[in-house]
């Protein structure tokens, strides 16, 4: 997991180098693509039920789940997964493209602040229901609405349980040392109805509202949790 997440980490942090007003996000994907095969790693989206490319984009409106295309956009979230020796490191964070306004900016740092005080919640012990909650209390200080979408467990399997709720959730269950899984909050400036393209996969705000999204995995520990994806510095 360590290995499977380091690599993550360094292919986004490269990823994020090339967003540019004239790059289009199937350029990215191509990079993205190339530079996990050359680390002897596979691109987990690709094939994963039919999804097309090795890289999720999500640009302005667009939730999550965006598939590289010839588009630019103002935001953009880029979202890797990797799949090193048989384990998947997963992480993803919103990058600013040319010249955005002030409101935009501020949807970007709420939200990276929303998964980081998430993060904070998680120790062994704790109900995962507080991840949900502490994420929840900061963002009603803004007005921002947190889209539906959840983390999962990740480990040998892509997806798995834990499911990490990002809103107030009333569901039982408590972290343990060792586990593994996402938080990866998504906020709007709008409302959190969404519909998804006919593609299958790409998940928009029905009201055209702007989106980001964080995302990091995580290891539970005795006294707290350390992020496995921590972005290169």
């Amino acid at each position: 997991m360590r290995a499977a997440c380091e690599l993550a980490a360094r292919v986004l942090e490269y990823a994020g180098t090339l967003v540019k007003p004239w790059v289009t996000t199937d350029e990215i994907d191509r990079a993205v693509h190339q530079m996990i095969i050359d680390a002897g790693a596979y691109p987990s989206p690709l094939g994963y039920g039919g999804f097309p490319k090795s890289v999720c984009t999500s640009v302005n409106e667009c939730i999550c789940h965006g598939i590289p295309d010839s588009r630019n956009g103002d935001i953009i979230n880029i979202d890797v997964t990797v799949y090193l020796n048989g384990y998947h490191g997963d992480t993803s964070r919103t990058y600013l493209c040319g010249e955005v306004d002030e409101s935009t900016m501020q949807l970007v740092k709420v939200t990276e602040e929303c998964m980081l005080r998430g993060i904070s919640a998680c120790k062994h012990g704790a109900s995962f229901k507080t991840i949900g909650q502490r994420i929840s209390e900061y963002v009603d200080e803004y007005g921002y609405s947190i889209d539906p979408f959840v983390g999962h467990g990740i480990g040998k399997i892509f997806h798995s349980e834990p499911i990490i709720w990002h809103t107030y959730d009333y569901e039982p269950g408590y972290m343990v040392a060792g586990q593994t899984f996402t938080i990866e909050p998504t906020l709007s400036m709008g409302g959190t109805q969404c519909t998804l393209w006919d593609d299958g996969w790409t998940a928009v705000t029905v009201d055209g509202s702007l989106t980001a999204q964080f995302e990091h995995t995580i290891l539970v520990t005795g006294d707290g949790a350390e992020i496995l994806t921590m972005h290169p510095r």
